[in-house]
């Protein structure tokens, strides 16, 4: 993975966590260890399934860079069919809090995607290969120019 791209991840990852973190010990203060475990199993959730949507981004345009946008709407549209899903299962269950590990998982979401675009504005990476210039020795004068005549 190039280095940029690992940036990127650990630029969202961080922050993520970091909310994870706030969300599990104010839901423990809160809605108790129901509570706790389901702000765990949501910012679990986020990390595991955004970090492996970029990664997989990364990996499907590494050879074809302009697949780029067609790559990402499929990844980000699978990432958010498969959390669809994950809320659909765990829609009923007692083995967590599901309002704390909803409002969690939309709130690391946010979170993530937030801190993506922000690391990919930083990575400034280039998608035109900048002209190099010439020394100013080497420009040709007005006066100079083939096909001026004088």
């Amino acid at each position: 993975m190039p280095s940029h791209d690992a940036r990127i991840i650990r630029g969202a990852a961080i922050p993520t966590a970091v909310a994870g973190v706030a969300a599990i010990a104010t839901s423990a203060a809160l809605a108790g260890g129901k509570g706790a475990i389901g702000a765990l199993f949501a910012a679990l959730l986020v990390i595991a399934f955004f970090g492996f949507g970029q990664y997989a981004l990364d990996r499907l345009t590494r050879n074809n860079p302009q697949m780029m946008m067609a790559a990402g709407l499929v990844v980000y549209t699978t990432q958010i069919l498969l959390v669809g899903i994950v809320l659909a299962v765990f829609k009923n269950t007692t083995l967590f809090d599901t309002k704390v590990f909803a409002f969690t998982l939309l709130g690391c979401v946010f979170v993530w995607t937030g801190f993506q675009v922000r690391a990919a504005l930083k990575a400034k990476t280039f998608y035109v290969e900048p002209e190099k210039s010439e020394p100013a020795d080497d420009k040709p004068d007005e006066r100079t120019k083939p096909g001026r005549q004088s």
